[in-house]
């Protein structure tokens, strides 16, 4: 599942793939706007806009002429986008150090540092103990706690709602990368984006259901979201919310 906004489906390759993009511009209605642009080996043309820009995805002999006419047909879409994605906050840094407020499943959580020969973390009390030789060390070791509480609380749901659909629990692995939530391979797999952690287990829920959607359906069929409004009724709302608060999210970093 992507953390951007698509304009059209993917194809059925789910997995992120390594693309090498070129800035480009285009005019569209009173603006000349950039995009970056790449090709891969993929069937279908994909437009994405995020708080990074607007990104392009074309096949490999797909004529540049109808890139730019499908932006052209989407412009109204594209600018909205982009105004809406101008007025989301950037993510704030999370500095190492006492008092910091960390997103934890929705609330904000006041981290407390303590030097430490050996590393830990723990809750207590409403705050986040963090226990470390030094800051680097802390935040690698906040980090590491997170993917575990990550793994611990979306694993059992994804399991709930592949038993929705009448299929065993999927195995469940957690994934770093940064412009996706989600995906769902051959097999049965599902990987996690750890940082669902920040957020309001509801909002995470949407992004499990989606997944466990694709054991049934790979791809982003009309039967796909049909499933995904069965797992998950409210999906839409959630998709909006998901763009806001993932654009929030903290980036983790030692303290100055």
């Amino acid at each position: 599942m992507d953390r951007r906004t698509a304009a059209r489906p993917v194809s059925r390759q789910l997995t992120t793939q390594l693309t090498l993009f070129d800035s480009r511009f285009i005019r569209l209605g009173e603006r000349f706007v950039e995009y970056r642009f790449a090709r891969s080996p993929r069937r279908t043309l994909r437009i994405t806009v995020d708080a990074t820009g607007l990104a392009v995805a074309a096949p490999l002999r797909a004529p540049l002429r109808a890139v730019e006419s499908f932006l052209r047909e989407k412009e109204r879409w594209i600018l909205r986008k982009l105004e809406h994605w101008s007025r989301v906050p950037r993510p704030r840094l999370l500095r190492m150090e006492s008092g910091a407020l960390l997103p934890l499943r929705g609330a904000e959580i006041p981290l407390v540092l303590r030097e430490a020969g050996r590393t830990s973390v723990h809750e207590d009390g409403g705050e986040l103990i963090v226990r470390a030789p030094g800051p680097r060390r802390a935040a690698q070791a906040l980090v590491r706690w997170l993917k575990l509480q990550a793994l611990e609380s979306l694993t059992p749901r994804a399991a709930h709602f592949a038993a929705l659909l009448g299929f065993p629990a999927p195995r469940v692995g957690i994934t770093s990368a940064r412009g996706q939530w989600g995906v769902c391979v051959e097999g049965g797999r599902i990987r996690l984006n750890w940082r669902l952690v920040h957020l309001r287990e509801a909002l995470a829920d949407y992004v499990v259901a989606h997944e466990v959607a694709h054991l049934a359906q790979m791809n982003h069929s009309p039967r796909f979201w049909s499933l995904v409004e069965t797992l998950y009724p409210a999906w839409r709302e959630a998709r909006e919310q998901l763009e806001l608060a993932g654009a929030s999210i903290p980036r983790i970093v030692e303290a100055s």
